[in-house]
Protein backbone atom coordinates (compact mmCIF):
# COMPACT_ATOMS: atom_id res chain seq x y z
CA UNK A 1 0.00 0.00 0.00
CA UNK A 2 2.80 2.41 0.91
CA UNK A 3 4.58 1.64 -2.35
CA UNK A 4 1.38 2.15 -4.39
CA UNK A 5 0.67 5.52 -2.73
CA UNK A 6 4.27 6.59 -3.25
CA UNK A 7 4.13 5.61 -6.91
CA UNK A 8 0.81 7.42 -7.39
CA UNK A 9 2.21 10.52 -5.67
CA UNK A 10 5.37 10.43 -7.78
CA UNK A 11 3.29 9.95 -10.92
CA UNK A 12 1.07 12.89 -10.03
CA UNK A 13 4.09 15.11 -9.41
CA UNK A 14 5.62 14.05 -12.72
CA UNK A 15 2.37 14.77 -14.56
CA UNK A 16 2.14 18.21 -12.97
CA UNK A 17 5.74 18.92 -13.96
CA UNK A 18 5.09 17.83 -17.54
CA UNK A 19 1.93 19.98 -17.75
CA UNK A 20 3.80 23.01 -16.41
CA UNK A 21 6.63 22.49 -18.90
CA UNK A 22 4.16 22.10 -21.77
CA UNK A 23 2.44 25.38 -20.86
CA UNK A 24 5.84 27.10 -20.58
CA UNK A 25 6.99 25.71 -23.93
CA UNK A 26 3.76 26.74 -25.67
CA UNK A 27 4.17 30.30 -24.39
CA UNK A 28 7.81 30.31 -25.50
CA UNK A 29 6.86 28.94 -28.91
CA UNK A 30 4.19 31.57 -29.47
CA UNK A 31 6.48 34.36 -28.30
CA UNK A 32 9.38 32.99 -30.32
CA UNK A 33 7.34 32.69 -33.50
CA UNK A 34 6.13 36.27 -33.15
CA UNK A 35 9.43 37.60 -31.93
CA UNK A 36 7.60 39.15 -28.99
CA UNK A 37 7.72 39.02 -25.21
CA UNK A 38 4.37 38.21 -23.63
CA UNK A 39 2.47 38.68 -20.38
CA UNK A 40 -0.53 36.50 -19.65
CA UNK A 41 -3.82 38.34 -19.32
CA UNK A 42 -5.67 37.88 -16.04
CA UNK A 43 -8.72 35.61 -16.07
CA UNK A 44 -11.10 38.47 -15.28
CA UNK A 45 -9.69 40.60 -18.11
CA UNK A 46 -9.92 37.57 -20.42
CA UNK A 47 -13.62 37.28 -19.62
CA UNK A 48 -14.13 40.91 -20.67
CA UNK A 49 -12.07 40.38 -23.84
CA UNK A 50 -14.28 37.51 -24.97
CA UNK A 51 -17.56 39.15 -24.00
CA UNK A 52 -17.94 41.10 -27.26
CA UNK A 53 -21.14 40.31 -29.16
CA UNK A 54 -22.95 41.56 -32.25
CA UNK A 55 -25.27 43.65 -30.05
CA UNK A 56 -22.75 44.90 -27.47
CA UNK A 57 -19.02 45.58 -27.75
CA UNK A 58 -17.05 45.65 -24.51
CA UNK A 59 -15.69 49.17 -24.93
CA UNK A 60 -15.68 52.05 -22.49
CA UNK A 61 -16.64 55.10 -24.57
CA UNK A 62 -16.05 58.65 -23.34
CA UNK A 63 -16.47 62.21 -24.61
CA UNK A 64 -14.43 65.27 -23.63
CA UNK A 65 -15.56 68.77 -24.55
CA UNK A 66 -12.72 71.32 -24.45
CA UNK A 67 -12.58 75.11 -24.75
CA UNK A 68 -10.76 76.67 -26.45
CA UNK A 69 -9.92 74.10 -29.10
CA UNK A 70 -6.84 71.88 -29.18
CA UNK A 71 -4.77 70.81 -32.17
CA UNK A 72 -4.05 67.28 -33.35
CA UNK A 73 -0.27 67.66 -33.04
CA UNK A 74 -0.55 68.81 -29.40
CA UNK A 75 -2.83 65.88 -28.51
CA UNK A 76 -0.43 63.38 -30.13
CA UNK A 77 2.49 64.86 -28.21
CA UNK A 78 0.57 64.63 -24.91
CA UNK A 79 -0.43 61.02 -25.60
CA UNK A 80 3.17 60.15 -26.46
CA UNK A 81 4.47 61.64 -23.21
CA UNK A 82 1.77 60.35 -20.84
CA UNK A 83 -0.63 57.63 -22.00
CA UNK A 84 2.09 55.56 -23.65
CA UNK A 85 3.97 55.43 -20.36
CA UNK A 86 1.41 52.75 -19.49
CA UNK A 87 2.85 49.85 -21.47
CA UNK A 88 -0.61 48.33 -21.90
CA UNK A 89 -1.43 51.01 -24.48
CA UNK A 90 1.40 49.79 -26.71
CA UNK A 91 0.50 46.11 -26.40
CA UNK A 92 -1.90 44.07 -28.50
CA UNK A 93 -3.69 40.87 -27.58
CA UNK A 94 -2.88 37.36 -28.78
CA UNK A 95 -5.59 34.81 -27.98
CA UNK A 96 -5.05 31.08 -27.60
CA UNK A 97 -7.00 28.10 -26.31
CA UNK A 98 -5.94 28.78 -22.71
CA UNK A 99 -6.72 32.50 -22.68
CA UNK A 100 -4.84 35.54 -23.96
CA UNK A 101 -1.43 37.21 -23.80
CA UNK A 102 -0.39 40.87 -23.91
CA UNK A 103 2.42 41.28 -26.43
CA UNK A 104 4.36 44.38 -27.46
CA UNK A 105 3.23 45.78 -30.79
CA UNK A 106 6.47 46.06 -32.80
CA UNK A 107 4.63 48.06 -35.48
CA UNK A 108 2.93 50.47 -33.10
CA UNK A 109 1.85 53.62 -34.94
CA UNK A 110 0.33 56.46 -32.93
CA UNK A 111 -1.33 57.80 -36.08
CA UNK A 112 -3.58 54.71 -36.07
CA UNK A 113 -4.79 55.55 -32.57
CA UNK A 114 -5.24 59.34 -32.54
CA UNK A 115 -7.49 60.14 -35.49
CA UNK A 116 -8.57 63.54 -36.79
CA UNK A 117 -12.27 63.87 -37.70
CA UNK A 118 -14.81 66.50 -38.69
CA UNK A 119 -18.53 66.68 -37.96
CA UNK A 120 -21.25 67.95 -40.29
CA UNK A 121 -21.65 71.72 -39.94
CA UNK A 122 -24.71 72.72 -37.89
CA UNK A 123 -27.65 73.84 -40.01
CA UNK A 124 -29.63 75.53 -37.24
CA UNK A 125 -27.08 76.40 -34.57
CA UNK A 126 -25.07 74.72 -31.82
CA UNK A 127 -27.65 72.11 -30.91
CA UNK A 128 -27.36 70.45 -34.30
CA UNK A 129 -23.62 69.84 -33.86
CA UNK A 130 -24.21 68.23 -30.46
CA UNK A 131 -26.61 65.86 -32.18
CA UNK A 132 -23.93 65.11 -34.78
CA UNK A 133 -21.44 64.40 -31.99
CA UNK A 134 -23.95 62.11 -30.27
CA UNK A 135 -24.56 60.27 -33.54
CA UNK A 136 -20.82 59.78 -34.07
CA UNK A 137 -20.35 58.49 -30.50
CA UNK A 138 -23.19 56.01 -31.06
CA UNK A 139 -21.67 54.87 -34.35
CA UNK A 140 -18.23 54.35 -32.83
CA UNK A 141 -19.73 52.45 -29.88
CA UNK A 142 -20.58 49.66 -32.34
CA UNK A 143 -17.40 49.83 -34.43
CA UNK A 144 -14.95 47.11 -33.31
CA UNK A 145 -11.39 48.06 -32.49
CA UNK A 146 -8.66 46.56 -34.69
CA UNK A 147 -7.62 43.30 -33.00
CA UNK A 148 -4.19 43.51 -34.68
CA UNK A 149 -3.38 46.71 -32.77
CA UNK A 150 -3.61 47.88 -29.13
CA UNK A 151 -7.30 48.07 -28.26
CA UNK A 152 -7.90 51.81 -27.96
CA UNK A 153 -8.50 54.89 -30.12
CA UNK A 154 -9.02 58.63 -29.70
CA UNK A 155 -11.09 60.54 -32.29
CA UNK A 156 -10.40 64.28 -32.22
CA UNK A 157 -12.80 66.88 -33.63
CA UNK A 158 -10.63 70.01 -33.63
CA UNK A 159 -13.46 72.46 -34.35
CA UNK A 160 -16.62 71.76 -32.35
CA UNK A 161 -19.45 74.10 -31.47
CA UNK A 162 -21.00 72.99 -28.18
CA UNK A 163 -24.63 73.21 -27.09
CA UNK A 164 -23.76 76.33 -25.08
CA UNK A 165 -22.47 78.05 -28.23
CA UNK A 166 -18.82 77.95 -27.10
CA UNK A 167 -16.29 77.04 -29.78
CA UNK A 168 -13.78 74.38 -28.86
CA UNK A 169 -12.86 70.77 -29.53
CA UNK A 170 -14.34 67.37 -28.74
CA UNK A 171 -12.56 64.07 -28.14
CA UNK A 172 -14.20 60.65 -28.37
CA UNK A 173 -12.21 58.01 -26.49
CA UNK A 174 -12.67 54.26 -26.97
CA UNK A 175 -10.89 51.74 -24.74
CA UNK A 176 -11.61 48.02 -24.58
CA UNK A 177 -12.73 46.92 -21.13
CA UNK A 178 -10.03 44.22 -20.99
CA UNK A 179 -7.42 46.99 -20.60
CA UNK A 180 -8.92 48.59 -17.50
CA UNK A 181 -12.06 49.40 -15.54
CA UNK A 182 -13.45 52.88 -14.92
CA UNK A 183 -11.59 53.54 -11.67
CA UNK A 184 -8.27 52.61 -13.25
CA UNK A 185 -9.02 54.88 -16.21
CA UNK A 186 -9.54 57.81 -13.84
CA UNK A 187 -5.91 57.29 -12.82
CA UNK A 188 -4.96 57.30 -16.50
CA UNK A 189 -6.94 60.52 -17.04
CA UNK A 190 -5.11 62.25 -14.20
CA UNK A 191 -1.79 61.54 -15.93
CA UNK A 192 -3.09 63.00 -19.21
CA UNK A 193 -4.17 66.42 -17.95
CA UNK A 194 -1.93 69.44 -17.52
CA UNK A 195 0.27 69.01 -14.46
CA UNK A 196 -0.75 65.38 -14.09
CA UNK A 197 1.58 62.97 -12.31
CA UNK A 198 3.17 60.20 -14.41
CA UNK A 199 2.11 56.62 -13.65
CA UNK A 200 4.18 54.88 -10.95
CA UNK A 201 6.68 52.32 -12.18
CA UNK A 202 5.54 48.71 -11.73
CA UNK A 203 7.91 46.20 -10.24
CA UNK A 204 8.99 43.28 -12.43
CA UNK A 205 7.75 40.71 -9.90
CA UNK A 206 4.39 42.46 -9.76
CA UNK A 207 4.06 42.53 -13.53
CA UNK A 208 4.98 38.87 -14.06
CA UNK A 209 2.83 37.24 -11.38
CA UNK A 210 0.70 35.06 -13.62
CA UNK A 211 0.88 31.53 -12.19
CA UNK A 212 -2.24 29.63 -11.21
CA UNK A 213 -1.31 30.03 -7.55
CA UNK A 214 -0.98 33.80 -7.95
CA UNK A 215 -4.31 33.97 -9.73
CA UNK A 216 -6.12 31.96 -7.04
CA UNK A 217 -4.64 34.13 -4.29
CA UNK A 218 -5.31 37.42 -6.09
CA UNK A 219 -8.80 36.56 -7.30
CA UNK A 220 -10.38 34.38 -4.66
CA UNK A 221 -8.58 35.30 -1.44
CA UNK A 222 -7.23 38.85 -1.52
CA UNK A 223 -10.59 40.49 -2.33
CA UNK A 224 -11.89 39.09 0.99
CA UNK A 225 -9.45 41.15 3.05
CA UNK A 226 -10.18 44.01 5.39
CA UNK A 227 -8.96 46.47 2.72
CA UNK A 228 -11.82 45.48 0.44
CA UNK A 229 -14.30 45.46 3.29
CA UNK A 230 -13.35 49.04 4.16
CA UNK A 231 -13.60 50.03 0.50
CA UNK A 232 -17.11 48.62 0.36
CA UNK A 233 -18.11 50.02 3.74
CA UNK A 234 -19.72 46.65 4.05
CA UNK A 235 -19.49 45.01 7.43
CA UNK A 236 -18.76 45.52 11.09
CA UNK A 237 -15.46 45.18 12.93
CA UNK A 238 -15.93 41.51 13.75
CA UNK A 239 -16.61 40.46 10.20
CA UNK A 240 -13.75 42.56 8.90
CA UNK A 241 -11.42 40.88 11.36
CA UNK A 242 -12.59 37.43 10.32
CA UNK A 243 -12.06 38.24 6.62
CA UNK A 244 -8.50 39.23 7.41
CA UNK A 245 -7.95 35.77 8.92
CA UNK A 246 -8.34 34.24 5.46
CA UNK A 247 -4.79 35.40 4.84
CA UNK A 248 -3.57 34.17 8.27
CA UNK A 249 -5.27 30.88 9.29
CA UNK A 250 -2.81 30.31 12.16
CA UNK A 251 -3.82 33.56 13.77
CA UNK A 252 -7.44 32.54 13.33
CA UNK A 253 -6.87 29.32 15.28
CA UNK A 254 -5.32 31.31 18.11
CA UNK A 255 -8.40 33.54 18.41
CA UNK A 256 -10.61 30.55 19.10
CA UNK A 257 -14.39 30.77 19.46
CA UNK A 258 -14.68 34.52 18.86
CA UNK A 259 -13.00 34.26 15.47
CA UNK A 260 -15.11 31.21 14.60
CA UNK A 261 -18.34 33.08 15.35
CA UNK A 262 -17.27 36.02 13.23
CA UNK A 263 -16.30 33.72 10.38
CA UNK A 264 -19.62 31.91 10.66
CA UNK A 265 -21.43 35.23 10.27
CA UNK A 266 -19.40 36.02 7.17
CA UNK A 267 -20.00 32.60 5.62
CA UNK A 268 -23.73 32.87 6.35
CA UNK A 269 -23.82 36.26 4.61
CA UNK A 270 -21.89 34.84 1.65
CA UNK A 271 -24.38 31.98 1.35
CA UNK A 272 -27.33 34.38 1.51
CA UNK A 273 -25.81 36.64 -1.14
CA UNK A 274 -24.94 33.67 -3.37
CA UNK A 275 -28.55 32.56 -3.22
CA UNK A 276 -29.76 36.10 -3.90
CA UNK A 277 -27.65 36.28 -7.07
CA UNK A 278 -28.64 32.81 -8.25
CA UNK A 279 -32.36 33.23 -7.54
CA UNK A 280 -32.89 36.78 -8.81
CA UNK A 281 -36.45 37.03 -10.16
CA UNK A 282 -37.02 38.09 -13.75
CA UNK A 283 -37.08 41.81 -14.41
CA UNK A 284 -40.26 43.75 -15.23
CA UNK A 285 -41.20 43.40 -18.88
CA UNK A 286 -40.89 46.95 -20.15
CA UNK A 287 -40.11 48.15 -23.66
CA UNK A 288 -36.55 48.81 -22.46
CA UNK A 289 -35.91 45.06 -22.23
CA UNK A 290 -35.81 42.75 -25.21
CA UNK A 291 -33.61 41.61 -28.08
CA UNK A 292 -31.11 44.32 -29.12
CA UNK A 293 -30.88 45.24 -32.77
CA UNK A 294 -27.16 46.04 -32.83
CA UNK A 295 -27.26 49.83 -33.35
CA UNK A 296 -26.76 52.45 -30.61
CA UNK A 297 -28.12 55.86 -29.67
CA UNK A 298 -26.46 58.27 -27.22
CA UNK A 299 -27.66 61.36 -25.34
CA UNK A 300 -26.56 63.50 -22.41
CA UNK A 301 -27.76 66.58 -20.55
CA UNK A 302 -26.13 69.81 -19.38
CA UNK A 303 -24.67 69.67 -15.83
CA UNK A 304 -26.86 70.11 -12.75
CA UNK A 305 -25.17 72.14 -9.95
CA UNK A 306 -23.70 69.67 -7.46
CA UNK A 307 -24.30 72.03 -4.52
CA UNK A 308 -28.05 71.87 -5.16
CA UNK A 309 -27.96 68.06 -5.14
CA UNK A 310 -26.03 68.14 -1.85
CA UNK A 311 -28.53 70.56 -0.32
CA UNK A 312 -31.49 68.33 -1.20
CA UNK A 313 -29.71 65.27 0.15
CA UNK A 314 -28.85 67.02 3.40
CA UNK A 315 -32.43 68.26 3.87
CA UNK A 316 -33.81 64.74 3.35
CA UNK A 317 -31.04 63.00 5.33
CA UNK A 318 -30.11 61.07 2.18
CA UNK A 319 -26.83 60.67 0.34
CA UNK A 320 -26.07 62.38 -2.96
CA UNK A 321 -26.17 58.91 -4.48
CA UNK A 322 -29.72 58.33 -3.18
CA UNK A 323 -30.90 61.59 -4.72
CA UNK A 324 -29.32 60.92 -8.12
CA UNK A 325 -30.54 57.32 -8.34
CA UNK A 326 -34.04 58.47 -7.42
CA UNK A 327 -33.90 60.93 -10.34
CA UNK A 328 -32.82 58.09 -12.65
CA UNK A 329 -35.77 55.97 -11.53
CA UNK A 330 -38.16 58.90 -11.96
CA UNK A 331 -36.84 59.78 -15.44
CA UNK A 332 -37.18 56.19 -16.67
CA UNK A 333 -40.71 55.98 -15.26
CA UNK A 334 -41.75 59.25 -16.89
CA UNK A 335 -40.27 58.18 -20.23
CA UNK A 336 -42.27 54.95 -20.23
CA UNK A 337 -45.45 56.76 -19.18
CA UNK A 338 -44.99 59.26 -22.03
CA UNK A 339 -45.22 56.30 -24.41
CA UNK A 340 -48.48 55.16 -22.86
CA UNK A 341 -47.07 52.40 -20.63
CA UNK A 342 -48.47 51.69 -17.17
CA UNK A 343 -45.55 51.62 -14.71
CA UNK A 344 -47.59 51.29 -11.51
CA UNK A 345 -45.72 48.91 -9.20
CA UNK A 346 -43.02 48.37 -11.81
CA UNK A 347 -39.34 47.93 -10.98
CA UNK A 348 -36.29 47.44 -13.17
CA UNK A 349 -32.96 45.97 -12.19
CA UNK A 350 -29.68 47.75 -12.91
CA UNK A 351 -26.25 46.21 -12.44
CA UNK A 352 -24.02 48.70 -10.62
CA UNK A 353 -20.20 48.30 -10.62
CA UNK A 354 -18.50 48.42 -7.20
CA UNK A 355 -14.79 49.17 -6.90
CA UNK A 356 -12.76 46.41 -5.21
CA UNK A 357 -9.32 47.98 -4.97
CA UNK A 358 -7.63 50.90 -3.24
CA UNK A 359 -7.44 53.95 -5.51
CA UNK A 360 -3.63 54.11 -5.08
CA UNK A 361 -3.40 50.80 -6.97
CA UNK A 362 -5.48 51.99 -9.93
CA UNK A 363 -2.37 52.58 -12.05
CA UNK A 364 -1.99 48.80 -12.37
CA UNK A 365 -4.94 48.84 -14.80
CA UNK A 366 -6.92 45.66 -15.40
CA UNK A 367 -10.38 45.02 -13.93
CA UNK A 368 -10.93 44.89 -10.20
CA UNK A 369 -14.61 45.50 -9.58
CA UNK A 370 -17.73 43.55 -8.77
CA UNK A 371 -21.37 44.05 -9.64
CA UNK A 372 -24.35 44.53 -7.40
CA UNK A 373 -27.99 44.39 -8.58
CA UNK A 374 -29.98 47.50 -7.67
CA UNK A 375 -33.75 47.45 -8.22
CA UNK A 376 -35.04 50.91 -9.22
CA UNK A 377 -38.63 51.75 -8.17
CA UNK A 378 -39.72 53.36 -11.46
CA UNK A 379 -43.39 52.94 -10.49
CA UNK A 380 -43.21 55.20 -7.42
CA UNK A 381 -44.52 58.60 -8.54
CA UNK A 382 -44.09 60.64 -5.34
CA UNK A 383 -40.47 61.94 -5.48
CA UNK A 384 -40.02 61.98 -1.68
CA UNK A 385 -41.40 58.48 -1.29
CA UNK A 386 -39.17 57.32 -4.15
CA UNK A 387 -35.94 58.79 -2.76
CA UNK A 388 -36.54 57.14 0.61
CA UNK A 389 -37.29 53.83 -1.09
CA UNK A 390 -33.99 54.10 -2.97
CA UNK A 391 -32.22 54.92 0.30
CA UNK A 392 -33.76 51.84 1.93
CA UNK A 393 -32.64 49.59 -0.90
CA UNK A 394 -29.13 51.00 -0.92
CA UNK A 395 -28.87 50.44 2.84
CA UNK A 396 -29.97 46.83 2.35
CA UNK A 397 -27.05 46.27 -0.02
CA UNK A 398 -24.51 47.33 2.61
CA UNK A 399 -22.86 44.27 4.08
CA UNK A 400 -23.48 42.34 0.85
CA UNK A 401 -20.73 40.22 -0.68
CA UNK A 402 -22.50 40.16 -4.04
CA UNK A 403 -19.83 42.40 -5.69
CA UNK A 404 -17.10 39.97 -4.60
CA UNK A 405 -19.13 36.98 -5.75
CA UNK A 406 -19.77 38.61 -9.13
CA UNK A 407 -16.04 39.35 -9.45
CA UNK A 408 -15.22 35.71 -8.76
CA UNK A 409 -17.79 34.60 -11.34
CA UNK A 410 -16.07 36.77 -13.94
CA UNK A 411 -12.73 35.21 -13.00
CA UNK A 412 -14.14 31.70 -13.36
CA UNK A 413 -15.76 32.70 -16.66
CA UNK A 414 -12.31 33.63 -17.94
CA UNK A 415 -11.27 29.99 -17.48
CA UNK A 416 -14.09 28.67 -19.67
CA UNK A 417 -14.34 28.39 -23.42
CA UNK A 418 -16.35 31.25 -24.95
CA UNK A 419 -19.67 29.35 -25.47
CA UNK A 420 -19.66 28.23 -21.83
CA UNK A 421 -18.72 31.75 -20.70
CA UNK A 422 -21.60 33.21 -22.72
CA UNK A 423 -24.12 30.83 -21.14
CA UNK A 424 -22.84 31.64 -17.66
CA UNK A 425 -22.83 35.43 -18.03
CA UNK A 426 -26.11 35.62 -19.97
CA UNK A 427 -27.86 34.60 -16.76
CA UNK A 428 -27.12 38.14 -15.54
CA UNK A 429 -28.30 39.90 -18.69
CA UNK A 430 -31.60 38.01 -18.77
CA UNK A 431 -32.51 39.41 -15.37
CA UNK A 432 -31.19 42.93 -15.96
CA UNK A 433 -32.53 45.94 -17.85
CA UNK A 434 -29.61 48.34 -17.45
CA UNK A 435 -25.99 48.83 -16.45
CA UNK A 436 -25.53 51.97 -14.39
CA UNK A 437 -22.42 53.77 -13.17
CA UNK A 438 -22.07 56.68 -10.75
CA UNK A 439 -18.54 58.08 -10.60
CA UNK A 440 -17.35 61.10 -8.58
CA UNK A 441 -14.83 63.10 -10.60
CA UNK A 442 -12.55 66.04 -9.72
CA UNK A 443 -14.27 68.99 -8.02
CA UNK A 444 -12.32 71.53 -10.07
CA UNK A 445 -12.23 71.64 -13.85
CA UNK A 446 -9.07 70.21 -15.38
CA UNK A 447 -6.85 71.51 -18.17
CA UNK A 448 -5.72 69.53 -21.20
CA UNK A 449 -3.12 70.92 -23.63
CA UNK A 450 -3.90 74.39 -22.28
CA UNK A 451 -7.67 74.09 -22.84
CA UNK A 452 -10.30 73.69 -20.12
CA UNK A 453 -12.05 70.34 -19.93
CA UNK A 454 -15.59 71.74 -19.75
CA UNK A 455 -17.58 68.51 -19.83
CA UNK A 456 -16.71 64.84 -19.49
CA UNK A 457 -19.06 61.91 -20.10
CA UNK A 458 -18.51 58.18 -20.47
CA UNK A 459 -20.46 54.96 -20.83
CA UNK A 460 -19.52 51.45 -19.74
CA UNK A 461 -20.57 48.58 -22.01
CA UNK A 462 -23.65 46.45 -21.62
CA UNK A 463 -23.31 42.68 -21.96
CA UNK A 464 -25.53 40.02 -23.47
CA UNK A 465 -28.97 41.40 -24.37
CA UNK A 466 -28.84 44.42 -22.03
CA UNK A 467 -29.78 47.46 -24.11
CA UNK A 468 -29.59 50.39 -21.67
CA UNK A 469 -26.60 52.09 -20.06
CA UNK A 470 -26.90 55.02 -17.65
CA UNK A 471 -23.92 57.10 -16.52
CA UNK A 472 -23.79 59.68 -13.75
CA UNK A 473 -20.62 61.73 -13.45
CA UNK A 474 -19.94 64.58 -11.05
CA UNK A 475 -17.22 66.89 -12.31
CA UNK A 476 -16.19 70.52 -11.91
CA UNK A 477 -19.08 71.43 -9.62
CA UNK A 478 -21.79 69.81 -11.74
CA UNK A 479 -23.51 66.46 -12.25
CA UNK A 480 -24.25 65.08 -15.71
CA UNK A 481 -26.50 62.23 -16.78
CA UNK A 482 -25.76 60.25 -19.92
CA UNK A 483 -27.67 57.43 -21.60
CA UNK A 484 -26.66 54.92 -24.26
CA UNK A 485 -29.37 52.68 -25.68
CA UNK A 486 -29.96 50.05 -28.31
CA UNK A 487 -31.97 51.80 -31.03
CA UNK A 488 -34.38 48.87 -31.38
CA UNK A 489 -35.34 49.09 -27.69
CA UNK A 490 -35.09 52.86 -27.22
CA UNK A 491 -34.76 54.88 -30.44
CA UNK A 492 -34.94 58.28 -28.67
CA UNK A 493 -32.76 58.31 -25.53
CA UNK A 494 -32.90 62.11 -25.49
CA UNK A 495 -36.48 61.74 -24.23
CA UNK A 496 -35.12 59.96 -21.15
CA UNK A 497 -32.41 62.59 -20.69
CA UNK A 498 -34.98 65.38 -20.94
CA UNK A 499 -36.73 63.96 -17.86
CA UNK A 500 -33.72 64.13 -15.50
CA UNK A 501 -33.74 67.88 -14.83
CA UNK A 502 -37.56 68.02 -14.27
CA UNK A 503 -37.31 65.06 -11.88
CA UNK A 504 -34.63 66.79 -9.84
CA UNK A 505 -36.64 70.03 -9.94
CA UNK A 506 -39.72 68.22 -8.56
CA UNK A 507 -37.65 66.75 -5.75
CA UNK A 508 -36.16 70.17 -4.95
CA UNK A 509 -39.56 71.91 -4.87
CA UNK A 510 -41.19 69.24 -2.72
CA UNK A 511 -38.19 69.35 -0.36
CA UNK A 512 -38.63 73.11 0.07
CA UNK A 513 -42.32 72.57 0.89
CA UNK A 514 -41.58 70.14 3.73
CA UNK A 515 -41.83 71.41 7.34
CA UNK A 516 -38.61 73.02 8.52
CA UNK A 517 -37.04 71.66 11.67
CA UNK A 518 -34.05 72.62 13.76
Amino acid sequence: MVTRVSVQSAGKQAAQKVAKNVQKNVTRAVSGTLGLSGERMSKVDTAWLRMDSAANLMMIVGVWQLAPGVRHAAVCERIENSLLKYRRFKQRVMQDAAGATWVNDRNFDLAQHVLLETLPKPARGAHDQQEALQDRVAELAMQPLDAKRPLWQIHLIEDYLGADGVKGSAMIVRIHHCIADGIALISVTMSLVDGGAPPPERQKKEAMANSAEDWIADTLLKPFTDITVKALGAVGEGAARSLGLLNDPKKGMEQGMSGSMDMAKVLLQVLKDSAALALMPDDSKTRLKGKPGGAKKVAWCQPIPLDEVKAVGKALNCSINDVLLSCVAGALGEYLKSLGDDVSGQEIRAMVPVNLRPIEQAYKLGNRFGLVPLVLPIGVENPIERVYEVRRRMAALKGSYQPLLAFSLLAVAGLLIKPAQDVMLNLFSKKTTAVMTNVPGPREKLKFCGATLEQSMFWVPQSGDVGLGVSILSYGGGVQFGVITDSALCPEPQRIIDEFVPEFAKLSIVTLMLPWGD
